[in-house]
């Protein structure tokens, strides 16, 4: 890496251990009940509290702190996520515990769309894609590294030492930010109400809602991943499908800023991951047939999966408004689509549909992003004025990728 490069893994640290946190709890629900004297559907709604909260907090949080730089506001983002993982793992009851979880998802929803802001404003426009799927690959590393290891850590010293595991990493990466980020500046921000009319744009909704479809398929069906594996290959313990699954992931999202960089317009590699997605999906419940062979769709759903984000977040970030507001509404749309389909796959499973066949369901889901995914493309090619999709030659750097809350 040359350049304002080597500055975006600092980022990347930081997105690690948000990735890490978002995704450990689903593997210690078990020992969290047993603990707390709850039921493991109610010790699940702490998946669901930081999800819903990461989503609330990302374009709130980041419209009330836009003024601030850009440092600060990621710093202050990593001080809160770390400090409320502390009391998640100090907790002695379950309401001071789900507080505690919605408390560490504000956090990691306050940080994730900055560094995405702040890896695209680091670097020329040419490195943008690199830039993003490094932050990307981060918070994808924290979950094939992580939820592992955090697993690991439970079985033998408890559900408690999974959580300070990721508060050390989240005061490591704290620590990373204030010392090796540059300084900032603050600059003028819109309103909330500015954000939220980014919506009014059709391209935007359309682009954002073909990633709540993505996401409602993909991790909303990777919340049941246990009960798949095992309906489909009587996989009981899936510590080797999580690790292929989170490979899949790293080198998806890595790889996936290369290619966004050499192509003309990201928009066709969206549609490309999507379809492959949703394809991957389908064929998942016949792969059980033969031993081992299950894995290679885990592999293929991981790096399909976590690639999809990174041309989403560059067909977004190149004629965002100030504060990244765009960027922020896609990651709220990320956690609400995991949340949304996390409760349509509860909500299957108690009306009787095997496990086995949700890999289907969430194959339709995926197939059917495609729609708003083509009509933005149909809605940005009827609109001169978009830069995002059709980049305009000799456009500069500053005119196009530096955010005024980032300027190195």
């Amino acid at each position: 890496m040359a350049g304002a490069l080597r500055r975006v893994p600092v980022l990347a640290f930081g997105a690690f251990a948000t990735g890490m946190d978002a995704y450990v709890m689903a593997g210690l629900l078990g020992a969290i009940g047993h603990d707390l004297g709850v039921s493991v559907s109610r010790a699940g709604q702490c998946v669901t509290v930081f999800t819903v909260c990461y989503a609330l907090s990302a374009p709130v949080l980041s419209a009330v702190l836009a003024r601030l730089p850009g440092r600060t506001v990621l710093v202050a983002a990593l001080s809160v996520f770390t400090l409320a993982n502390a009391g998640s793992a100090l907790a002695d009851s379950y309401p001071l515990l789900l507080a505690c979880r919605a408390v560490a998802g504000a956090g990691a929803g306050l940080f994730g769309p900055n560094a995405a802001t702040a890896a695209a404003a680091l670097v020329p426009a040419r490195q943008r894609g690199r830039a993003l799927s490094l932050v990307l690959g981060g918070m994808s590393g924290g979950t094939v590294l992580g939820v592992p290891l955090g697993l690991l850590l439970a079985e033998g010293h408890g559900w408690r030492a999974a959580l300070w595991l990721v508060t050390a990493v989240g005061a490591a990466a704290c620590v990373a930010v204030a010392a090796l980020l540059p300084r900032t500046h603050g600059g003028k921000a819109p309103t909330l109400r500015a954000r939220l009319t980014q919506l009014a744009r059709a391209r935007v909704a359309l682009v954002i809602g073909t990633t709540f479809f993505q996401t409602v398929a993909s991790l909303g069906l990777y919340t049941y991943l246990q009960p798949v594996l095992h309906a489909v290959a009587g996989i009981d313990r899936p510590t080797v499908p999580l690790w292929i699954w989170g490979i899949g992931g790293v080198c998806g999202s890595l790889l996936a800023g290369t290619f966004a960089d050499r192509v003309r317009t990201p928009a066709p590699l969206s549609a490309a991951l999507l379809a492959s997605l949703g394809i991957t999906l389908a064929v998942l419940p016949w792969a059980g047939a033969a031993p081992g062979l299950v894995l290679l769709p885990l592999l293929l759903w991981g790096a399909v999966g976590w690639a999809f984000v990174v041309p989403q977040q560059h067909r977004l970030i190149a004629d965002d408004a100030p504060g990244g507001a765009a960027v922020a509404l896609n990651s709220s749309a990320t956690y609400l689509g995991g949340s949304v389909g996390s409760a349509l796959g509860g909500l299957a499973l108690a009306a009787g549909a095997g496990a086995r066949w949700l890999p289907a369901g969430a194959a339709a889901i995926a197939l059917a992003g495609l729609l708003p995914h083509f009509l933005a493309q149909r809605s940005a090619e009827s609109d001169p004025s978009d830069r995002s999709s059709t980049p305009t030659k000799g456009t500069s750097h500053e005119d196009r990728c530096e955010s005024p809350e980032l300027r190195p």
